[in-house]
């Protein structure tokens, strides 16, 4: 029931694994699972009819349309609703075998019509996906609400939940029915009929707001800047290259340069472009997506969002938003997650008030006569590195040729866990051509799913990068072998020129395809344990990011596009020694929008203006000037896209002092390689899902809680002391 019940959870799937080969048993005598709905024949459409072909069916990206899914999402839906009034209505005394399982096995059609659904509407979107986006979400926010709404569901679940510890039911299972209880309770289930109706009333207005404001942003990220050849002065070959091929793809005139509203597109510009003002003016159109007072503009959209957030979290018994979503994660409290976040920022700004005075520096070396400015940052920042260390961006990246960079991941995996990758592309439907994929397969050359790999940034196409999964590994569903991808926006160049990319963009590949690992080995039995918190999620991400500077990927895979030459030991130690350069513009970028994130939505009332609120946020906690959030509220996917990130973006920095941690672990063992390590990473962290308290799991991987000095550390920023 994913699609229902766990699709606050599920709905972006990044390390949404599943499923574990011990079967649950219990003492009890197992009443039948429900009186089975009566059958219905299936429709005659693509999207309805079970996966085919190999790997235990696929699904037919290659082969939907946008008119088959009004009945594919309606059909799908009224099976669920039918599937879980039989278990609603049972007659039967209430048991963990007829009414829990069936609960985990309901709705497994629509799970499947919403992945391909899921892929169109993020990879493929055009005006009839976004039309039929507005006009499904609210329909499937409703269907939600009436499973959890439903009082004879609840009432069954809460008195298998009050029987759990006399019952017989083994570990898991006390887990599931605990975790699904609260779920419920967290959801509503307690409200009266009058509550309930004004909770479904929230719900679908935001879904209906967030199918808004995705729509907007993409409006804005789909725009361009023409520019011509001599405004890109001192912007490297490929980057020139990958702008004149966006250009002809948008029919520009002859001579001229497409920079795209897309931070791929962007960030190179703001990093090497010499002319001034060039800088300023892409600078201005990236920040200002979603600002811009027009047809795209999200802050109505924004102000109703919160408002509807914190209406509804006065409704379910909860001080803010922010307390309602962080019951079920790591930090527990907004106030736990600012307590992490506070203790970094201070030395995240002391450090960007060092690099600003740097990049001064260097800039009245050079004779220009200037205040360092936002769209000054990245551009005088690349100078100190080149004065600092003898290195440069441009240096790097024509070592790091994508193809070469999946296959450096792709041995990392294999290295560490025992996975192996073989390109099938052309073998299984994909959505589009730009779409590769590969076989996965273990040690024991054992099937373990098939991976999709969505590269390349185009019209249509969500920004950003993330991985999702279209089917998990649950062992009471039977389902073994995983289906998932990784989605990246890499700019892509002309026909026959290499694809290039930056430092940042290999460690962007890695941190997805951590992802795409964790769910490549998660291995629960019940659907419902593959849910990780949101505060966990991007931890296994983050830490296969470190992979990338390590001799062994460097040395076999970082080699030059033109003499496939590795990278010069020289050029690696000058990297290694730039390590923690630029830390402070990292952090207060990233961290920034975290804390406005949070202030945002511990705000009891829900009453803002965005901007006001983004410009008074930011004055609290002495934002330097020089530079901008990493998102500002007006284009805040991870936000107002859905209610997955809200309240959520500090997870990064939770993440991540479990990730720095943990390779500080890998370093302890002296082999950053070490199988000994990996292994217990795995069997702890990585195949376990959430069957057990994730604080818990990690302690028994580490022996201990994580240390914040790692972070601290990783970052170069000075320690406290503690832990």
């Amino acid at each position: 029931m994913k699609a229902a019940l766990f699709a606050g959870a599920a709905s972006l799937a990044l390390a949404a694994c599943a499923a574990t080969t011990e079967t649950a048993t219990t003492e009890t005598v197992a009443e039948p699972a429900a009186v089975a709905p009566a059958a219905v024949a299936v429709p005659d459409n693509i999207l309805l009819a079970d996966w085919s072909g190999s790997y235990a069916g696929v699904p037919p990206f290659d082969r939907v349309q946008p008119a088959m899914f009004p009945e594919a999402l309606q059909f799908s839906m009224d099976e669920l609703r039918r599937e879980v009034l039989a278990v609603a209505n049972s007659r039967s005394a209430p048991t963990f075998e007829n009414t829990v399982e069936p609960l985990e096995r309901s709705g497994q059609r629509l799970d499947r019509v919403l992945a391909v659904f899921g892929v169109m509407t993020s990879n493929m979107a055009t005006p009839e996906y976004q039309a039929l986006e507005r006009e499904w979400s609210p329909r499937l926010a409703a269907v939600n609400d009436e499973i959890i709404l439903n009082p004879a569901l609840f009432q069954r679940v809460k008195a298998i939940y009050e029987a759990r510890e006399s019952s017989g039911l083994n570990a898991q299972q006390q887990r599931v029915i605990t975790r699904l209880y609260n779920q419920f309770v967290r959801s509503g289930a307690n409200l009266d009929a009058g509550q309930k109706q004004q909770l479904t009333a929230y719900n679908q207005q935001l879904a209906g707001l967030f199918a808004q404001f995705s729509e907007k942003v993409l409006a804005d990220e789909s725009t361009h800047i023409a520019v011509a050849a001599a405004e890109l002065t001192g912007v490297p070959e490929d980057v020139r290259n990958a702008a004149a091929a966006a250009a002809r793809e948008r029919n520009l005139p002859a001579g001229q340069f497409a920079i795209v509203n897309t931070r791929s597109a962007v960030d190179p510009i703001l990093t090497f472009a010499d002319n001034r003002a060039l800088r300023e003016r892409v600078w201005r159109g990236f920040v200002n997506r979603g600002d811009n007072g027009g047809a795209s503009d999200t802050n109505a959209i924004i102000a109703q969002i919160v408002k509807a957030r914190a209406d509804r979290a006065r409704l379910l018994g909860f001080e803010s938003h922010a307390h309602w979503r962080m019951q079920d994660t790591m930090a527990g409290t907004p106030q736990r997650a600012m307590d992490l976040m506070m203790r970094v920022w201070p030395a995240a700004v002391a450090r960007v008030r060092e690099e600003v005075g740097e990049q001064q520096a260097v800039a009245r070396r050079l004779g220009h006569n200037i205040t360092i400015e936002p769209w000054d940052y990245r551009y005088y920042m690349e100078k100190v590195r080149q004065q600092r260390f003898n290195l440069s961006q441009d240096e790097i990246k024509p070592y790091f040729q994508l193809n070469n960079m999946i296959e450096g991941m792709f041995y990392m995996a294999g290295q560490l866990y025992g996975l192996q990758f073989t390109e099938i592309t052309g073998q299984v439907p994909v959505w589009h051509p730009d779409v590769r994929a590969w076989h996965v397969t273990n040690r024991a050359g054992e099937d373990v799913g098939v991976f999709y790999g969505d590269m390349f940034a185009r019209t249509g196409k969500r920004s950003g990068a993330w991985a999702t999964t279209y089917r998990s590994r649950a062992g009471l569903l039977g389902d073994r072998i995983v289906l998932g991808s990784n989605n990246n926006n890499f700019t892509k160049p002309g026909p026959g020129e290499p694809v290039l990319i930056s430092q940042d963009d290999a460690e962007t590949l890695f941190h997805e395809f951590g992802h795409a690992i964790h769910y490549y080995l998660a291995n629960v039995h019940y659907p419902s344990l593959g849910n990780t918190p949101r505060d966990f999620v991007e931890y296994p991400s983050q830490v296969h990011e470190n992979w990338v500077m390590t001799p062994e990927i460097l040395n076999r895979f970082a080699r030059h596009y033109r003499t496939n030459q590795p990278m010069p030991q020289s050029l690696v130690q000058r990297i290694q020694s730039a390590s923690t350069f630029n830390q402070g513009f990292a952090t207060v970028e990233y961290l920034s929008s975290a804390l406005v994130d949070m202030a945002l939505h511990t705000d009891p009332d829900g009453v803002v203006d965005p901007d006001a609120f983004e410009r008074e946020a930011l004055a609290r906690i002495g934002m330097p000037r020089e530079i901008v959030m990493r998102h500002r509220l007006p284009q805040f996917n991870h936000l107002f896209s859905s209610d997955a990130y809200s309240a959520g973006y500090y997870s990064y920095l939770w993440s991540e002092t479990m990730d720095a941690d943990t390779w500080a672990a890998f370093e302890e063992a002296g082999n950053v390689w070490d199988p000994a390590t990996a292994e217990r990473f795995a069997r702890f962290l990585l195949t376990t899902g959430n069957e057990t308290d994730r604080a818990e799991a990690y302690r028994q991987f580490r022996g201990r809680d994580p240390d914040v000095n790692a972070l601290l550390r990783k970052r170069g920023f000075p320690t406290g002391g503690g832990r």
